[in-house]
């Protein structure tokens, strides 16, 4: 009978292990009915619903018609914009008219946006030295009119 306590180990055969791995299927089902739960959860929850408050009798804020600054090919500039009647003009100038301009526009509508026209042949650098040119003069909001396609 001493012989049938380590009959395996005589036969080469190996004595059994416990097995050290983590068995993960209880935790992914865990996780599926977690996921099911908030899927069906989610839709019940009622939106929150904030109640804004009015304002009363407040004026909507007319927005200044901005001067238009065209510059051509031929690096020629006119100047479009609306007088104080509402009549809208059209004058050419050379750039040191521009700057003149600009700066007496600027003293009476500080608040006018200026926006600059050029057509596709003119080159960058005549564009940026008119919008250098607004700057240095005062102008806070100048920008680029294009085409949409």
């Amino acid at each position: 009978m001493a012989g049938s306590t380590n009959r395996s180990s005589m036969r080469g055969g190996r004595s059994r292990r416990a097995m050290a791995d983590i068995n993960v299927v209880p935790y992914i089902d865990v996780m599926l009915v977690l996921l099911v739960i908030f899927m069906v959860t989610a839709p019940l929850v009622a939106p929150a619903i904030v109640n804004l408050p009015t304002v009363g009798g407040a004026a909507p804020q007319q927005q200044t018609p901005p001067v238009v600054v065209n510059i051509r090919a031929d690096g020629k500039m006119s100047v479009r914009y609306k007088d104080d009647a509402g009549a809208t003009q059209q004058l050419d100038m050379t750039r040191a008219d521009l700057n003149g301009f600009v700066t007496e526009r600027e003293q009476s509508h500080p608040d006018q946006p200026v926006v600059i026209a050029a057509e596709k042949t003119v080159q960058y650098d005549a564009v940026m030295n008119v919008m250098s040119d607004l700057k240095a003069r005062g102008v806070k909001r100048v920008g680029l009119l294009v085409k949409s396609q």
